[in-house]
Parts: C-alpha cells; structure tokens; sequence
C-alpha cells in the first residue's frame, strides 16, 4: 500500500520529538513532492535551502542543524543531501518506512484524500509548448511552473524569464517550431551542461571607462562578501528587517542603475564597511 502525506503525518506526531522538531517536520513534509517530476523532485523528496527552513522556523541556523541532527536520529531517519552546488538547496526525505506494511496505522487506505492523491501533485509538464508563444513568459501559463520546478535544480537561482528565453532560443536554434513540456523540464534539469548557458556576469569588473558613480558602486560591491550572499542577506533582514532591506537595494538600483543583482552586493558592502556583517 501506498504511503501519503497523512500517513507520515501520523509518524510525526507519534514519534517522541521536541515541538521545534515536530514542526520542522511537517514543514518538510509540507514540500514533499508526491509524483514524479512534480516540482522537478523525485517522489518522496522535498527541497528546501537551510536559510529558508530556519526563517520558516524562526530559529538560527546552529538550532536548525540541530534540530535536522534530532530527526536524523530518530525513527523518522530524515536524510538530506546535495547534488547540484554549494549554493542550490538541499534534497530532504523521510526514511524508516521499510516496516510500513507491519505498521497498518501509518498506512493510508483506499479511501485516503490526502494531499498525496490530489490533481495538484500530478505531473505538472504535460501538452505541448508553441516556440513561437510568445518571448514573455508571464503571458504564457508556464512561469509559475518553471519558478516550482526550478527550486531543486541547478537553475534555482535563475531568473524564470531567463531561463524562459534560453529555452526558446535552444530550440529555435534547432528549427523546432513546438516541443513537448517535458523538454523544458529536461532543458532546466541539464541546464549546467547546456552549450547556451551564458556565464555569469563578473560583477565585480571594473569597467574600462568609469563614471564617479560606477566607481562607488564597484568600491561597494569589492566590499561584499559575494561567495556567500545568501546568508548575508539572511543576517542583515534579520537585523534591519525585510522592508529596510528591500528599500536599500531599491534606493541602489534606482540611484546606479544597475541590476539588481549587483545592488545587493552593493548593500552587503555598505553593511561590511558599517559593521553590521562581517566578510
């Protein structure tokens, strides 16, 4: 028989953990993909980066590990691994289930409607995507499912549009006027090894020619700890608080004019030379 969201749902609740630890849990089970490809994840696994699990929590990161450390240890065995970067999220699932078929009290029945058998956890990418649709992807019905299905893949970071037009550019490249939904799926599984996958800008690049403007921001984003910037970004909303951090890299998008990208290293090196964050 197969297990569902109900059924491990009922594993949590029965298996003796702290309360931190019983809602880290159903916040992983919340992210469980139940069909494969749902999400881009294989069934029974969920996807989340440690920063995002400790914010959902409310907790530091050093109490997140030890929380994962609690349900590692326990008869959930969760486990989590890595396989696409340091920076893309990590891949969580739930193990001790070898014995379900001894336990029928974990073990849903026919009659189950949890989330596990609704039509939202089906495979997403199915009919066929025009080439020719259209270059905005949010006037087409695919943006929402390109920002889902990216979250544990190693384009998580990129940008949906992007991601969107390189795909159209692949296969207009190959005379391919329509292309089933699972090629794109299959483009942003592969996107590391895809001959169109441009480089990422060097931000830190001075440019020959520079204004007083460029220069200051460049002073700034050398300032910046940009190896790790997600967490610094973690540290310094938590600090000033998520609407001032916004506005600061607002104000140095619309004050440089440039990417935004490169105005929250710009921030981050005004914070480092503040000493509100440290390299």
């Amino acid at each position: 028989m197969e297990l569902t969201t109900g059924a491990i749902l009922r594993r949590i609740t029965e298996t003796p953990l702290s309360t931190s630890a019983h809602k880290l849990a159903t916040i992983i089970l919340d992210g469980i993909a139940w069909k494969d490809g749902y999400n881009g994840l294989e069934r029974g696994t969920a996807a989340f980066t440690l920063a995002h699990l400790a914010e959902k929590m409310g907790v530091s990161r050093q109490h997140l590990t030890a929380l994962l450390v609690e349900l590692a240890a326990s008869s959930l065995a969760l486990v989590r691994w890595k396989p696409n970067g340091k920076f893309a999220p990590w891949l969580f699932r739930f193990g001790g289930t070898a014995d379900a078929d001894a336990l029928p009290d974990v073990v849903s029945a026919s009659g189950d409607t949890s989330l596990s058998r609704e039509s939202k956890n089906k495979n997403i990418f199915a009919e066929r995507i025009e080439i020719d649709a259209g270059t905005n992807v949010y006037r087409t019905p695919w943006a929402d499912l390109i920002k889902a299905a990216k979250a544990s893949l190693a384009c998580w970071n990129v940008d949906t549009q992007v991601i969107w037009e390189r795909f159209l550019a692949f296969n207009r490249a190959r005379g391919n006027t329509a292309v089933p939904a699972g090629f794109l799926l299959g483009f942003m599984r592969r996107w590391r090894t895809s001959p169109d996958s441009a480089a990422k800008p060097n931000v830190l690049a001075v440019p020959k020619r520079s204004t007083p403007e460029e220069l200051e921001l460049h002073r700034l984003i050398a300032a910046a700890p940009s190896k790790n910037w997600q967490f610094h970004a973690s540290d310094l909303c938590k600090l000033i608080g998520q609407a001032a951090y916004d506005a600061q890299v607002l104000d140095v998008v619309q004050r440089f004019r440039c990417q935004r990208f490169a105005a929250t290293l710009a921030v981050h090196g005004r914070a480092v030379q503040n000493g509100q964050i440290t390299r």
